[in-house]
């Protein structure tokens, strides 16, 4: 079906979505629009996997009770649901389709052509690939230009993070429009100015976990003291600020400072991997100007004091909460055992 750029605009939207793929991705994607209010058409081929649908969205949803996050009753919550074996019903009313198929090509460029036929012509189409580019699943169809990734963290129910990463195809309006759906579901959206292989939450995550397997294979460490190291670590403060706010609060003189003094050590770090990618000086100036926009450089000792107050939150959170101190020991008590698929994306 043709596109026309000015229906892909959010205003005035039916509050209907269509989740095509029931695995576990799929099932989370479901929570989340359905806890806001949503109506939502879940698009499954698999028998096993539709019985299932029901059963996973009544334990989430029970979990989400039990912590004090479920702002209505369980079942007015599963009843937006609704399971289809058949796509075309699913997509009629939709304004919106969340792709969840597994990171396979073929599976999601077959499925992007079914789309292309049978939903309507302003409907967005985002993919929640992990690796895959909307332009590799999406180039030469109809519905190239509303189409986009929409990448998130999982679950995404509790991790609200999603990345919009266009193809150069993609309308501007497509991704105004899906920034626009996925905020007014509690999502915080992030847009990628240009596609690359893995986006940007699985590149820094990859890389911290390239180089925690170089750190065993080196024998420099075991790898559960890696884990903790990183638990009782940079996950605390990255649970609050991210690396380029925690340089400039570690430091006084902010980034720059951090730059002149760890800069080189951090160079020949990178180098004993093969890397060579030195902080210059305009790339750390670029850094620096977008940090200072969220923490001025006047108020830096006030930022410091928030951060250290920050900290002390989460501190006491995790006394009051064991479950926040780590894995459970071996031979403890297991949590009831899950009937998910297991998710085939990195996430």
């Amino acid at each position: 079906m043709g596109t026309d750029e000015r229906s892909l605009a959010p205003a005035d939207l039916d509050r209907c979505v269509t989740v095509a793929g029931a695995g576990s991705i799929g099932v989370a994607w479901a929570l989340v629009f359905a806890r806001r209010g949503w109506e939502v058409a879940v698009f499954e081929p698999d028998l096993g996997r539709r019985r299932l649908v029901p059963i996973e969205l009544e334990r989430r949803l029970a979990a989400l009770a039990t912590a004090g996050l479920a702002d209505e009753a369980t079942a007015t919550i599963a009843g937006r649901v609704a399971v289809h074996d058949n796509l075309a019903s699913a997509v009629e009313s939709a304004c919106y389709v969340q792709e969840c198929a597994p990171e396979d090509l073929s599976v999601k460029r077959m499925l992007f052509e079914e789309l292309d036929k049978v939903a309507p012509s302003g409907c967005i189409l985002a993919s929640s690939s992990s690796t895959l580019r909307i332009s590799q699943v999406c180039e030469g169809l109809a519905c190239a230009g509303r189409s986009l990734v929409a990448h998130p963290g999982n679950p995404p129910y509790l991790i609200p993070i999603v990345e919009l990463v266009p193809a150069p195809f993609t309308l501007p309006a497509t991704v105004d429009g899906a920034e626009a759906i996925l905020r007014s579901v509690g999502m915080s959206t992030v847009r990628l100015r240009r596609e690359v292989e893995g986006f940007v939450f699985n590149r820094l995550q990859g890389a911290v976990l390239r180089e925690a397997y170089c750190l065993v294979r080196d024998g420099v460490a075991a790898p559960e003291d890696i884990d903790r190291v990183m638990r009782d670590g940079p996950g605390r403060r990255w649970s609050i600020l991210g690396p380029f706010e925690v340089a400039e609060l570690n430091t006084r003189g902010g980034i720059e400072a951090h730059a002149r003094r760890l800069g080189p050590a951090y160079t020949r770090m990178g180098a004993e991997r093969g890397q060579s990618d030195p902080w210059d000086d305009d790339l750390v100036a670029t850094v620096s100007k977008a940090v200072q926009a969220r923490f001025p450089r006047g108020s830096w000792e006030e930022h410091v004091a928030w951060r250290d107050q920050a900290l002390m939150t989460l501190e006491a959170c995790r006394r009051a909460h064991p479950a926040l101190s780590g894995p459970p020991p071996v031979g403890a008590p297991r949590l009831a055992a899950s009937t998910e698929r297991a998710s085939d994306e990195e996430l």
